[in-house]
């Protein structure tokens, strides 16, 4: 009996051809092994080729950094790191140009020209302004901002703004609209948004300047979220020209001890007399509760937030500016022990058309210095930064594959 097998899922391993006798196995060891032997010579002959091609990419990405490096030294071995790069995405919206200018009414010049009497109670100072505040939502953030014009310009904190993927504007009676960022400025804490509605009630703003020491003033916004849309705090102006840093930046603005909260960012600071005199951005907090720290509040005082908003609106951007073209994250003090990396600050963007760009700073370098300053951080470059103008030209040292470079940068305008 033929006890031949039979496998019906793989029948090309059944030998039984139609003659009816098994076809005898044929040897072909010889000329798997000639293929083996084949395949390993190509591998080692690509390996070689990828090896001196890589070689030779490294050394063309280098030669650029090298041609524009006044000098160089040797910093030992190169290490074999990587770093994660933050996520970002470019939220940037469409910008409309537009060259009206905001008559953001400075009267009066001095509270000295109002009678006692003129002053308002608070439930009219309320009353006259809750029109123009308005809710800005973002995708995971909200803040306040305040009406500027009648046809739809909107002044809020950059802050509340920056990065937002989507940004949509609430009024006081309930109704949304999509908000284009007009333009933002980091260093003011200030942005611009626009909405296509007309005969909104724009804020009256008063002279900052005029400001004294105990003037009462009041805060309108939403703390803590929408929920709580248009809650008014009141306190005194606790002191002018109050330089504060944040992020590498110092402000000049205006203490309050108004109570605010997050969320009030963007919101009006209101005297007595029912005008803004001043855009809320920042508080003082502490990490425990039993600091005591409490009622040093800030806003941007309103003779910036006309200076800076006209040019926003004019031109999206600020005029003078300086910008790098590069931005990064801290070198953790992991990566410089393990990896034996310097500290500085790792490069996870380059601006084309940046300085930096044409002079070949590029992805995973390292910037530890510019003007003999030490960078580990957004914050110190930007320190660095904000003291320059655009034009100025900076000196920075740069890291890569186990050397420094020392280059010459110009410094270019900021345009958002």
């Amino acid at each position: 009996m033929d006890q031949r097998k039979y496998n019906n899922n793989h029948p090309w391993d059944d030998r039984i051809y139609g003659t009816g006798r098994t076809q005898p196995r044929k040897n072909h060891g010889g000329l798997i092994a000639f293929l083996l032997i084949l395949v390993i010579l190509l591998s080692g002959i690509v390996g070689i080729l990828g090896t001196m091609n890589i070689k030779l990419f490294a050394q063309l990405k280098t030669q650029k950094l090298e041609d524009n490096a006044m000098t160089f030294s040797d910093q030992g071995q190169t290490a074999s790191y990587f770093l994660d790069p933050s996520e970002s995405t470019d939220t940037t919206e469409a910008r409309e140009s537009n060259s009206a200018n905001i008559d953001l009414q400075q009267t009066p010049e001095s509270a000295e020209n109002y009678a006692e009497e003129d002053a308002l109670s608070w439930q009219e100072i309320y009353d006259r302004n809750i029109v123009s505040v308005v809710s800005i939502l973002c995708d995971n953030t909200t803040g306040t901002g305040v009406v500027l014009t009648a046809d739809g310009y909107i002044i809020t904190n950059s802050h509340v703004v920056e990065d937002a993927g989507t940004v949509r504007v609430r009024l006081t009676d309930g109704e949304e609209y999509p908000a284009m960022i007009i333009g933002s400025d980091a260093v003011s804490d200030l942005a611009v948004l626009y909405i296509e509605c007309n005969g909104l009630t724009p804020a009256t703003f008063g002279n900052s300047d005029s400001l004294r020491v105990g003037d009462a003033v009041a805060a309108i916004g939403d703390p803590m979220g929408v929920q709580f849309h248009g809650t008014m705090t009141d306190g005194i102006v606790s002191a002018i020209n109050r330089n504060v840093t944040v992020s590498g930046r110092t402000m000049t603005l205006i203490q309050t001890n108004a109570a605010l909260n997050s969320g009030n960012s963007g919101g009006p600071l209101i005297n007595c007399y029912g005008q803004v005199i001043g855009i809320n951005t920042m508080k003082i907090s502490a990490f425990a509760a039993s600091s005591g720290v409490e009622g040093l509040g800030f806003a941007i005082p309103s003779t910036t937030v006309k200076e800076i908003s006209e040019q926003l609106i004019r031109q999206g951007y600020v005029s003078g500016r300086p910008d790098i073209g590069l931005e990064g994250e801290s070198v953790s003090s992991f990566y410089q022990y393990y990896y034996h990396m310097p500290s500085g600050l790792y490069i996870t963007h380059v601006d084309t058309g940046s300085d930096a760009h044409e002079k070949g700073i590029e992805y995973g370098d390292i910037l530890i210095s510019i003007n003999n300053q030490r960078i580990t951080d957004m914050d110190s470059l930007n320190t660095v930064l904000y003291a320059h103008d655009a034009g100025d030209t900076v000196n920075v040292v740069i890291y890569r594959s186990g050397k420094q470079y020392s280059l010459t940068l110009t410094l270019h305008e900021n345009k958002g």
